[in-house]
């Protein structure tokens, strides 16, 4: 299914699981999401990638060779797993995983509504 960005939308989500992932830090592909108090089932999944470059003044804490393996592998706190979806509604949307630490007590990382997009 092609598609094209149709707005952006970078706001923080909360995601729903039928199953709990194994791993907290590796999620897959969310079952649901409540965006502006509605709750948009996924009911397809068209692609999934993820990125493990640094950031902002993490970019900055690793010797070259580490950084290298460190953005093929990820390490703690940092990447980002991203899912392009179809909801029930047939609307697509993009979201990711954030693994970046927001605060001594949130370990936990962050899941973003990245934008919308319109079918070709």
């Amino acid at each position: 299914m092609d598609s094209v960005p149709f707005r952006f939308i970078g706001e923080a989500v909360e995601v729903i699981f039928d199953q709990t992932p194994l791993l907290e830090k590796k999620p897959g592909c969310p079952s649901a999401f409540l965006w502006c108090g509605e709750t948009h089932r996924i009911v397809q999944l068209l692609a999934e990638w993820h990125d493990f470059r640094r950031r902002g003044k993490m970019a900055r804490n690793m010797q070259p060779n580490h950084a290298e393996r460190a953005s093929s592998r990820g390490s703690r706190g940092v990447g980002r797993y991203y899912f392009r979806v179809v909801s029930a509604k047939g609307r697509i949307f993009e979201l990711y995983y954030d693994r970046a630490l927001s605060s001594v007590d949130d370990r936990k990382g962050n899941w973003i509504l990245l934008g919308e997009r319109k079918v070709l």
